[in-house]
């Protein structure tokens, strides 16, 4: 009996290692502690991705250490509903009583875990719980944050065009949802930019592909590098660690990048902006709301430009003539309603966008 009880002591052990990251201070606010009262477990990726993760771990470590609170992060061992749930099931084994689960991949997980777990509150970003067969069902112990992707690509897309460049790139991860929007917002901030310079038509070229995954590969460094070799001056790679390839492609082709989610200035030289999502703001402001027993759970938020939840980072951006100013006004039409984007819903494709201007090839 105590061999097999020390198994099993052991087997947890190994199952908590395959599962758990580290960040800043053990994960733990400088504790080190095995327990940690706030949580983040990833779908997708490291707390150090360089853009949506990493955002979210910003804003929940920022809260932790500046109220000395433990807190520390899950990665489950693969992408299934099965290993997420686990890793959920980890954390809150750990003592979290908040949980930050930052992706769509956490839809299904989160419709099982928000019963199994009534008294831990959840903090979704980039979805909602929803049942296998697409139903959405938000208890009293979730709250979730989408964002509007679609202005954010359509504020890069016309800073691009009015900053000069005119053959652009779209190179996103996989074509789900917020992903597209990216995308489509991007194709269609470029086309009202070559309106408003009037351009000619076909002026402004896109080339537009889903890579099918959000890592760093060498497949994916060719295929950008092939665009710059093309002409492409300037790609919006929209795909986690995609954007490592495509920088990596920028820096020896001498072309230009456009990030995603986060502020991905630092990440390259090569990096003139970033459609950023304000992922950091959203879950540090959560957090406090939650330790202020003021978070509206059981509802579901768009993030916009009237929340400043979508933005272009106007201070670290390397653009060679758009200034703050136009920045200012594209950004105030948006959030007067005076420009309507269509959304991922909206065509069946970026080809089959309804722009006037601008000329998408899309490609594998």
């Amino acid at each position: 009996m105590k061999k097999k009880l020390v198994s099993l002591i052991a087997a947890v052990s190994v199952l908590s290692m395959t599962l758990v990251g580290c960040g800043a201070g053990d994960s733990n606010g400088g504790s080190k502690t095995n327990t940690a009262e706030i949580g983040l477990v990833t779908a997708t990726g490291t707390i150090d991705d360089k853009s949506f993760n990493q955002g979210a771990w910003e804003g929940l470590k920022e809260y932790a250490d500046a109220n000395n609170i433990t807190y520390k992060y899950y990665k489950p061992t693969d992408q299934s509903t099965v290993a997420i749930e686990k890793a959920i099931d980890l954390a809150v084994a750990g003592g979290a009583k908040t949980v930050v689960c930052p992706g769509y991949l956490f839809e299904t997980p989160l419709f099982n875990a928000q019963t199994k777990y009534p008294d831990v509150t959840f903090v979704h970003l980039d979805g909602a719980p929803t049942d296998e067969n697409g139903n959405q069902v938000i208890e009293d112990n979730v709250v979730s944050y989408n964002y509007a992707e679609e202005q954010a690509g359509f504020l890069a897309g016309y800073a691009a065009v009015m900053d000069g460049y005119r053959k652009l790139g779209f190179m996103g991860g996989i074509a789900v949802p917020n992903v597209v929007r990216y995308g489509y917002g991007f194709v269609q901030g470029a086309d009202y930019a070559a309106k408003e310079l009037g351009l000619s038509k076909d002026e402004v070229q896109i080339n537009y592909t889903y890579v099918g995954n959000f890592d760093a590969t060498p497949d994916n460094t060719v295929k950008a590098s092939s665009w710059y070799t093309s002409g492409t001056e300037v790609i919006f790679a929209c795909g986690g660690s995609v954007g490592n390839s495509v920088m990596s492609a920028a820096e020896s082709a001498g072309g230009k990048v456009i990030g995603v989610d986060i502020d991905q200035s630092s990440e390259s030289e090569t990096v003139i902006t970033s459609a950023m999502k304000n992922i950091n703001k959203t879950v540090f402001d959560a957090i406090t709301e939650y330790y202020n027993n003021a978070l509206q759970t059981g509802t579901t938020t768009m993030l916009d430009v009237q929340s400043e939840g979508v933005l272009l980072p106007m201070e670290t951006s390397r653009f060679n003539q758009f200034t703050k100013a136009q920045y200012d006004a594209i950004y105030s039409e948006l959030v007067a309603g005076n420009i309507t984007i269509l959304r991922d819903t909206d065509a069946d494709s970026a080809e089959k966008l309804p722009v006037k201007l601008v000329t998408v090839v899309e490609s594998n």
